[in-house]
């Protein structure tokens, strides 16, 4: 019955948004882009339009025995000159249309309707383009977040971005995982801001919500990191992150250690106390500095020396893990992991995961 009132607590909408169309989300979903300096779109503004000039002058001087001057020219069979066709092309194109050079063949105008007018119509567009350009980045955001919804598979989501999420996401791009296969939630705008630089998709909302949750399709992530930063918020977003995607892998921080077996029970996978981990490495800092400066390398992965984990080859199948030329801390069998040192890792089995120190700046 508790269970029941929770979850009526935790849908606040009428309408799931999951469900509703692409456009209506916008304001809520945004897939990281490459920013363009206002330099080079007016450059590029330019371009298509002095392309589009230029084309309508070839056209115009390959056809210029098809259009007469009654103003200049005083024989009408003389051909138009150069000079003459980009004047016509440019009065046209700007619709200025003086009448002084005119199509008078049938194939100049049916060129001048087929062409021409079509050219006209760019030539028009680029002026506008900032109107048009408002309407297409619309247009191709919700063309991404649609393409984006209906590939998005095996993704990391990240709640809460924060410190800790911050942190965590730095980390998996070092670790050589794609910024567009990580997706942040956050209530908090200059936080999605931050995310959204660092070339992360982000969704707006409350993950204590399902449906928000759902928007950033965690129901088809690979693992779910719940870093908020409130205890009892990491358990509201955990259960409803379990419900939500019962076969993901959920991780959660949390600050204090008494909390920690709710994280556990709300379906949390591996747990973090951020606060007794903080003090560990405070305390070891007094007397040996130097440890905690390893400790902190070996969580880097992009440089120096970090924890990496592999699967054991058949050649190293029977052998024991102390004799390899990686240095092994642990076997992860059955997933469990079991250190090194311990009699049943002893023998190495086919299907056996190894964690060892690896040296990012040797693999570089």
């Amino acid at each position: 019955m508790a269970k029941g009132k929770l979850r009526r607590r935790l849908r606040r909408f009428d309408e799931s948004l999951s469900d509703q169309p692409v456009h209506a989300i916008t304001d809520r979903v945004q897939i990281p882009s490459d920013p363009v300096s206002p330099g080079r779109r007016i450059t590029t503004r330019v371009v298509y339009a002095l392309g589009a000039l230029f084309a309508a002058v070839i056209i115009v001087y390959l056809d210029r025995h098809g259009y007469r001057d009654i103003e200049s020219s005083p024989n009408p069979d003389d051909p138009l000159s150069f000079l003459d066709c980009l004047y016509y092309a440019t009065v046209s194109l700007s619709t200025t249309g003086y009448g002084d050079i005119t199509p008078v063949t049938p194939s100049a105008r049916l060129i001048n309707v087929l062409v021409i007018t079509p050219l006209r119509v760019a030539f028009l567009i680029v002026l506008i383009g900032t109107t048009v350009e408002t309407l297409t980045t619309q247009s191709r955001q919700v063309y991404q977040i649609q393409r984006w919804r209906n590939r998005v598979r095996n993704h990391i989501v990240i709640v809460g971005y924060g410190t800790k999420g911050r942190t965590a996401a730095a980390a998996m791009v070092g670790d050589e995982i794609a910024p567009a296969d990580i997706v942040v939630v956050d209530e908090n705008a200059a936080a999605l801001e931050r995310a959204k630089s660092a070339g992360l998709v982000t969704v707006r909302g409350n993950a204590t919500d399902s449906e928000v949750l759902r928007l950033a399709s965690a129901q088809h992530a690979k693992s779910i990191i719940v870093a908020t930063n409130r205890d009892d918020t990491a358990v509201l977003v955990t259960l409803t992150a379990r419900e939500l995607a019962p076969n993901a892998k959920i991780i959660a921080a949390v600050r204090e250690t008494d909390n920690e077996h709710l994280l556990k029970q709300s379906g949390a996978d591996s747990t973090v106390v951020t606060s007794e981990t903080a003090g560990r490495l405070l305390g070891i800092a007094v007397q040996t500095p130097s440890v905690v400066e390893v400790m902190e390398d070996l969580l880097t992965p992009d440089a120096g020396f970090a924890i990496a984990e592999r699967e054991v080859t058949p050649k190293e199948v029977g052998g024991s893990p102390r004799h390899l030329s990686d240095i092994v801390l642990g076997v992860v069998r059955g997933g469990t992991l079991v250190r090194v040192d311990e009699p049943d890792v002893d023998a190495l089995e086919l299907g056996d995961r190894l964690l060892y120190i690896r040296s990012a700046d040797a693999e570089r």
